[in-house]
């Protein structure tokens, strides 16, 4: 299909600077924003195939501002479970249909926004210290979720944020993890197919619009609350899931 449109432009170019700032600045969580958004114009697998180089750029954008301030138990242990789970959601995508994908996809949003008002408010508290046990279970859903819908972010944060790091510790286990699942998952997105010829052509289009948002949001990462940056997102969140989810069933 042809890519390089006024109408994927015009959601391309704001979905991805707004990648860029989550995943520079603010923990990765909400890039897959991103994806749910491209997912209302694009076929789902279009969509997530398009934007894991442009995720790539970010991590490689991102490492050298947060280097060697990362956890490296906590990211071991997310890691090791994360493989299983990237396998896991690449037999999941050979296997579904794009409904399928635009159901979970569009699931996944809203399970993020409704996980994040808990915790909000009080009903989900993470203050104590999950075990290694808890931590490879967060990296098979991590790599799962990640796989089809590059929105790992959430099984992360449960684990990470039980673990009483520091705000910057934090970003950048999330970087280096998250750089990590992208590069292994790439492999599988070559072999089956979910590059295309012309998602690497508009990727190139896409590169500055990656590496200004990640620029901001390192930038903000020490300057910007969170509070409305993670406000806008959770309305944008809650659209898309909500769109995606009716899509699929109609």
């Amino acid at each position: 299909m042809e890519l390089v449109n006024w109408t994927v432009i015009a959601f391309c170019l704001p979905a991805v600077v707004f990648a860029g700032i989550s995943k520079g600045g603010f923990g990765s969580g909400v890039a897959f924003a991103s994806s749910s958004i491209l997912a209302l114009v694009l076929p789902p697998e279009v969509a997530v195939g398009l934007m894991l180089p442009l995720l790539m750029m970010m991590d490689v954008t991102s490492l050298w501002a947060y280097w060697k301030k990362w956890d490296w138990e906590v990211a071991k242990i997310l890691l090791v479970g994360s493989i299983p789970g990237t396998i896991l959601g690449a037999l999941f995508w050979a296997w579904a249909d794009p409904d399928a994908i635009r159901f979970l996809i569009g699931s996944v949003a809203l399970l993020f926004v409704g996980w994040q008002a808990a915790r909000s408010t009080g009903l989900i508290r993470l203050g104590m210290r999950f075990g290694p046990k808890t931590g490879v279970t967060s990296g098979v859903v991590l790599g799962f979720t990640s796989f089809v819908s590059h929105a790992g972010g959430p099984a992360a944060a449960v684990y990470m944020l039980g673990q009483g790091i520091s705000k910057t510790s934090y970003q950048a286990t999330t970087v280096l993890v998250f750089w990590a699942v992208n590069l292994f998952k790439s492999f599988f997105y070559a072999f089956m197919g979910i590059f295309t010829h012309e998602t690497l052509m508009l990727d190139l289009i896409l590169v500055p619009f990656a590496i200004l948002g990640t620029w901001i949001g390192i930038r903000a990462h020490h300057m910007l609350p969170e509070r409305v940056f993670f406000g806008i997102t959770y309305v944008a969140l809650t659209l898309t899931g909500a769109k995606l989810i009716w899509d699929a069933l109609t």
